[in-house]
């Protein structure tokens, strides 16, 4: 297998350039072992190059677990980095098919051509209930108990469902509460968890557990999912600047 090792903000990923789709060896349990941090490579998840049916290109993301997710925010960026240096692909805009639709992602690059940054359009967020989805009538102020501790967080979609709670959490903790909250039933598909300290105005602190992975040292679209939490809870303005922190 030839691969490549990106990461996005720490957020690390094997990526693996798959013209032809999802190889038939690469199931779950192969998936596993790739992503393993003492055996494998180790990854938070394989992300695949396949060709695109609504852009030219499309990301598969594969989790450590061997799930599949349908969006990934560090992801895509370290996939259009690929596309720009490795695969040639020209354009300061280059829109990548997803599960949860088509990104344009901007490439921003030096005086020599070398790839420094690459930003990504989440789109807007999701909030329709069935959509996200969540077990609900509505997304907000959503009470959920796991292990006899209640938690209240805001459910979002950014392509893949989110669940911010505006409480700050260690790492080990967040990583217990976190695996629990996850898998409640309020949650049909799991969710990604983010557990978010408000530091100062419009300034919060993320730590994120991430669904099919675990902790993790940042999240593309958990961040998103965070400002818009903010955004609809009084916590943030519209229209401004939002710092989001992460491990």
């Amino acid at each position: 297998m030839e691969f490549w090792k990106y990461q996005g903000t720490g957020n690390d990923f094997v990526v693996v350039e798959a013209p032809a789709g999802r190889p038939d060896w690469m199931d779950a349990s192969a998936v596993i072992a790739i992503c393993d941090r003492h055996f494998g490579v180790g990854a938070d998840g394989i992300l695949l190059i396949e060709r695109g049916v609504a852009a030219d290109w499309f990301m598969r993301v594969l989790n450590a677990d061997g799930s599949e997710a349908e969006m990934c925010g560090n992801g895509i960026r370290c996939v259009a980095r690929h596309l720009a240096e490795r695969m040639g692909v020209a354009g300061e805009v280059l829109p990548i098919d997803t599960p949860a639709g088509v990104k344009p992602c901007r490439v921003h690059r030096d005086a020599d051509g070398t790839v420094s940054a690459v930003t990504v359009s989440l789109g807007p967020p999701i909030l329709e209930p069935g959509r996200i989805p969540i077990a609900a009538a509505h997304p907000l102020d959503l009470s959920v108990t796991v292990a006899d501790r209640a938690f209240v967080g805001h459910a979002v979609s950014m392509g893949n469902p989110h669940f911010v709670i505006f409480e700050g959490m260690a790492a080990d903790q967040a990583a217990l509460w976190g695996a629990r909250l996850t898998a409640a039933p309020l949650f049909p598909r799991q969710a990604n968890i983010e557990f978010t300290a408000t530091v100062g105005p419009s300034h919060f602190q993320v730590v994120v557990f991430e669904r099919g992975v675990g902790l993790t040292l940042a999240c593309g679209t958990g961040a998103g999912a965070v400002g818009v939490a903010a955004v609809l809870t009084g916590r943030a303005p519209a229209g401004q600047q939002i710092r989001i922190d992460i491990p």
